[in-house]
């Protein structure tokens, strides 16, 4: 079942998600600066192409820097993609089909608003430390 919601979600929504994740990660790598956003954007592309199965747990080692990075984000990125996330899962919802994506699109939304000291792991495996 996670394989057919996932190649449904795939063609629906997750290419799109994934492409705009990505391009968002390849700007912000090119400054310097923000190679941390740039890495947590790549990171939240791949979980948005194949979301099912998976899960985001909290990263032990992250710190006071994950933390600032964070607010950052929030203020100049996270709070657009939690209202498009939002949107699009209140959208797809209205259908039932659409309920396990729009579903989706609100797992989606921790990541979205605070990426840095998060890590993704199979839902199997929701305390896995890497």
């Amino acid at each position: 079942m996670r394989t057919l919601l996932n190649l449904i979600w795939l063609v629906l929504a997750g290419f799109w998600l994934a492409v705009g994740y990505a391009i968002a990660g390849v700007i912000c790598c090119v400054l310097i600066v923000t190679i941390p956003f740039g890495i947590a954007s790549f990171r939240i592309a791949g979980f948005t192409l194949w979301p099912f199965g998976r899960t985001m747990v909290d990263k032990p080692s992250a710190g006071a820097g994950a933390v600032l990075g964070n607010i950052i984000w929030v203020v100049f990125a996270g709070w657009w993609l939690v209202l498009g996330h939002l949107a699009t899962g209140i959208a797809l919802c209205v259908t039932i089909i659409g309920i396990p994506l729009g579903l989706a699109n609100f797992k989606l939304i921790p990541i979205s608003l605070l990426p840095l000291g998060k890590e993704i792991v199979p839902t199997d495996q929701p305390f896995a430390v890497r």
